[in-house]
């Protein structure tokens, strides 16, 4: 259902700076921690001893000790001492290729001879210190493939965001879709409209009046495994819209992260990284609250959608044009899947 042969976002640096972390990434119970030098590790989160969570357990100068009778783990998931016992024989359990970048950490649950970190999600913008970029996370009960159909068709803003991001303007401009290569990218675009309230108060954040028309853009671009990053942004009416100068508009990229955890449940890493005032921690602080409570609105209808396609398996369900965007997106993944399931047949053959 999901590829494993690919780099996803396991947790944010923090998640792991002072104790192990059990995370399951698609079907992988896996703990993280810190081993010598800081350096990140990922193991299976089993102790060979008595099959506990290692991650119940702690870390000691590099060690991941179990928290049950003190067993001590290495990186390379052999065990290294235990009270009492000598190890040798022990079995060792298995470890994930892991990588620290980009404000994230980074694992790849699949076949570790083709992890390669050149493959790991570019994010230019993440070590510039000209952009500014807040964000979060949230465990929601739903297939991972779900938030990509939401992210690429963003009509749903007029409805389940009207508050915050949407207007009826949305409904009206119709989205244009094309896949290039593996990515797939659904774009809109809107002339002469007044901002919803999450763009007036981004206007204000970049000292631009918030009582003006102006021209709105949503370019969304899906990556495999389940990456999604969503230029968005509001410029002065007739001042060149997307391509307009950066102190006539407030322009964003919408962060999106999503891990599977099953097939009905994920790991959303989502933020917003954004170029213009981006010393202005409050103006920061006040887009991450707003984003997070916009991506909140979503998780209710995310999980309850997931419990009706569970309820009705049977049913069918409607694609629409709005819907090419997340058609395309799936396409791609079932190429992925169906190539690394033939090539796992033939390993085994």
């Amino acid at each position: 259902m999901f590829p494993k042969n690919a780099w996803y976002v396991a947790c944010t640096p923090q998640e792991i700076d002072d104790k192990p972390l059990g995370r399951r990434i698609c079907n992988e119970q896996i703990v993280f921690y810190r081993g010598p030098d800081g350096v990140v590790a990922a193991l299976e989160d089993f102790c060979p001893h008595r099959g506990a969570p290692l991650s119940l357990g702690r870390v000691v100068e590099g060690k991941l000790v179990c928290g049950y009778h003190g067993l001590e783990m290495g990186c390379d998931g052999r065990t290294i001492a235990m009270p009492g016992q000598r190890v040798r024989g022990f079995p060792c359990i298995r470890s994930y290729p892991v990588v620290e970048r980009h404000g994230f950490v980074w694992v790849w649950a699949g076949d570790a001879a083709q992890a390669d970190p050149a493959r790991i999600h570019p994010l230019p913008w993440a070590d510039n210190p000209e952009w500014a970029y807040g964000g979060g996370l949230y465990h929601i009960q739903c297939d991972y493939r779900l938030m990509i159909d939401n992210l690429m068709d963003l009509t749903h803003e007029t409805y389940v965001h009207s508050t915050s991001i949407g207007q009826k303007e949305i409904d009206e401009a119709l989205p244009a879709t094309r896949t290039e290569g593996e990515e797939v990218i659904t774009s809109r675009f809107m002339e002469n409209i007044m901002a919803p309230p999450f763009w007036k108060m981004a206007l204000r954040g970049n000292h631009l009046p918030d009582d003006q028309p102006v021209d709105r853009w949503q370019i969304c671009r899906f990556t495999p495994p389940s990456h999604v990053m969503i230029e968005v942004g509001v410029a002065l009416a007739g001042r060149g819209g997307y391509d307009a100068d950066p102190k006539d508009k407030a322009s964003s990229i919408v962060v999106d992260f999503i891990t599977p955890e099953t097939e009905t449940s994920i790991w959303y890493f989502w933020g917003m990284a954004r170029s213009f005032n981006p010393k202005d921690k409050a103006l920061t602080a006040s887009i991450r609250e707003g984003q997070g409570k916009i991506f909140g609105e979503d998780l209710e209808m995310l999980e309850r959608q997931q419990r009706n396609l569970l309820a009705w398996p049977e049913r069918s369900l409607l694609k629409l044009n709005i819907d090419a965007g997340g058609v395309q997106a799936r396409k791609v993944l079932e190429r992925l899947i169906a190539a690394e399931r033939g090539a796992d047949v033939k390993a085994a053959a």
